[in-house]
């Protein structure tokens, strides 16, 4: 006795049932994975919102100092306190100046008393040419 395999109603019943099964549940499914999404999104964004949070308040407390504010002072706007004398040395070079001489745009590196204009004319013409370096 031979069996014939082919396509019964039984397996397409299956199938449709599992078809219609897999329309009706995705949907929701997709759903479901695109707030998790965002939950996780939002989480990550709160949590990095109390990290500056905790970081500003850390920043508050120092600046409740009053040593640290006349330490700021000193430093940032150059405050001395009644009876103090403060002397700037200048002409000294940092490994700040100097690295900010190395960023200065080509165009004022230009010397002589040429106008503007021309400064502008020969710094496009040199990066046209592709040398970078200051003709005197």
């Amino acid at each position: 006795m031979a069996v014939k395999r082919g396509v019964t109603a039984r397996f397409i019943a299956i199938s449709v049932v599992i078809f219609i099964i897999a329309v009706t549940i995705a949907p929701p499914a997709q759903r479901y994975f695109t707030q998790r999404a965002q939950i996780n999104a939002i989480e990550a964004e709160i949590d990095s919102r109390k990290s500056r949070l905790a970081e500003a308040e850390i920043e508050l407390q120092k600046w409740r100092d009053p040593n640290y504010v006349k330490s700021q002072a000193r430093e940032r706007l150059h405050f001395v306190l009644p009876g103090e004398r403060q002397y700037i040395v200048l002409g000294v070079e940092t490994e700040a100046s100097a690295v900010q001489k190395k960023k200065t745009p080509v165009a004022t590196k230009q010397f002589g008393s040429a106008p503007w204009y021309t400064k502008l004319i020969s710094s496009i013409q040199q990066v046209a040419a592709g040398n970078g370096a200051v003709q005197e």
